[in-house]
């Protein structure tokens, strides 16, 4: 067989399994562990596009880059955390490689596997999944009974970055850091960071010390959260010789605990807890800072997500000099930097957009159901994780006001348990359909922007899934409700269609 011919057999092979998983990021290790231990003999693969595990962890790399989630609740429920609860991406990549190496998982795993198409055949009942290989431009294809989609929300290649007259008249760097360049120099520089979200507060204390001066410029104030970067709890019972499995536990249902009570007290008393959110920040920053200007948001707590400060670093970097923060709008970028709408003007060698995430609902894959493209918004959503019209598919998307984490472990126990159950009943097919007395109840947005409304959801809404009003059929934000619903989920529901 001469060259040409060998690849085009492996261009053409079809592996099959069970279940294939989308991505090897937090997601997709945890769900394949969950298949091994809940589902044995079930063969899987799990396809990533980038060269190694992680997801977020790999894809950003600009300089501090952690969590924004304690690694207690972050971390599986199955695998103790030990370290502090806001950990690195570096501390992050150990614990999830330390999970793949104890559960035999990698040999599941095939890295550099872009896939571009998924298409369900009823005839067959499986999907085909087109990828090709990102070092060697290879096609490779497989079937697969169960789509599990854990490629997570935004797009990896490239962040959102909005369009600003003069953008190109700027004689410095613009960067953005989910594709940050490894030739930087920010050393005595003069940098801005247009935004105040979580990565903002991550990059500016991570680079206060070596620039000349960094500016936080936002639009409008975030709320902040900063505490120590440890847990009482936790060492205390470490103290005590307590096993680790326990001590994770314990910690978990904790943080629990006081997040839900913290979570519903912004809903019951939203005022109270606005205060006691700036009084802290004033706390840090002291009674001379213009905390009213630059910390005091309009919007009621947790409407977007809370970045946490560990240790109050931002702070400090803002208390040393180093960092300072202005609150206007930019007119236009010049060549030294930035006029804003007041007038004002920033000098700037370098600006850096922390201006958020593309979304991505379904991994820029095409997808189409016996030869019909699929059309995700046309669909509605099944507790945040099946869709009208799309069969033996589940999509992990996690929970905005707690770890995504806790969510992508409910969804792994509800697949597991319909893999098994569909096994039972002898069923190669199931999909979720609304019952006749719900056909007929409007169709909403996927999420209530009352409720919560970050702009990478608002830019994307179009894309989204639609939502009835009526618990089962929308995406939830109380992990306290899900744990116990998941569980009790009747799979012989008339919800579920079996064939």
């Amino acid at each position: 067989m001469n060259d040409t011919a060998s690849a085009e057999a492996v261009a053409t092979r079809t592996e099959q399994f069970d279940v294939l998983i989308v991505g090897a990021g937090i997601s997709g290790i945890g769900g394949a562990y969950h298949l091994t231990k809940q589902c044995p003999g079930t063969s899987f693969v799990a396809l990533e596009s980038q060269a190694s595990f992680g997801g977020t962890w790999i894809t950003h790399r600009y300089p501090g880059i952690r969590s924004d989630s304690d690694l207690h609740t972050f971390g599986y429920r199955f695998k103790p955390w030990r370290g502090p609860p806001i950990a690195t991406a570096e501390q992050i990549l150990g614990y999830m490689g330390e999970v793949i190496e104890e559960n035999d998982l990698g040999h599941h795993i095939r890295y550099r596997h872009m896939i571009h198409s998924a298409e369900w055949s009823s005839e067959t009942n499986l999907w085909t999944i087109t990828a090709s290989r990102t070092d060697t431009g290879e096609t490779t294809r497989f079937t697969a009974r169960f789509l599990w989609m854990c490629q997570g929300y935004y797009r990896h290649s490239e962040g959102y970055t909005p369009h600003w007259d003069g953008m190109e008249t700027f004689k410095g760097r613009v960067v953005h850091p989910q594709i940050w360049p490894k030739d930087l120099d920010y050393r005595d520089k003069k940098v801005v960071v247009i935004g105040s979200g979580a990565t903002a507060a991550t990059l500016i204390p991570a680079i206060a010390s070596d620039v000349a001066h960094i500016t936080m410029l936002q639009r409008s104030p975030t709320y902040f959260r900063a505490a120590r970067n440890a847990n009482d709890l936790a060492d205390m019972l470490r103290e005590l010789k307590i096993d680790e499995t326990w001590i994770h536990e314990i910690v978990r249902r904790k943080i629990l605990h006081d997040q839900d009570a913290f979570t519903r007290r912004t809903f019951e008393e939203p005022e109270a807890v606005k205060r006691e959110l700036i009084d802290a920040v004033r706390a840090y920053l002291g009674p001379d800072y213009d905390v009213d200007t630059h910390f005091t948001p309009s919007y009621r707590p947790w409407r977007q997500r809370l970045a946490f400060v560990p240790d109050g670093d931002l702070f400090a970097s803002i208390r040393s000099g180093k960092a300072s923060v202005v609150t206007d709008e930019i007119e236009r970028f010049t060549e030294t930097g930035l006029l804003l709408k007041s007038g004002k003007t920033l000098e700037a060698d370098i600006i850096i957009t922390a201006t958020g995430f593309d979304l991505c609902v379904l991994g820029d894959i095409d997808f189409t159901i016996d030869g019909k493209p699929l059309v995700f918004s046309d669909t509605v959503t099944y507790r945040g994780m099946m869709f009208t019209g799309i069969p033996n598919m589940a999509w992990v998307f996690g929970y905005f006001r707690a770890s995504w984490t806790l969510r992508a472990d409910l969804v792994a126990d509800f697949v597991c348990r319909l893999l098994n159950h569909m096994k039972q009943k002898g069923a190669r097919r199931v999909s979720v359909a609304l019952q006749h007395a719900d056909k007929d109840m409007p169709l909403l947005p996927w999420i209530d922007t009352e409720n919560f409304n970050p702009g990478y959801v608002l830019r994307g809404m179009h894309l989204l899934p639609r939502r009835v009003n009526k618990p089962e059929w929308q995406h939830s934000q109380d992990f306290w409700a899900e744990k116990d619903e998941f569980p009790a989920i009747d799979l012989d529901d008339e919800v579920f269609v079996y064939a």
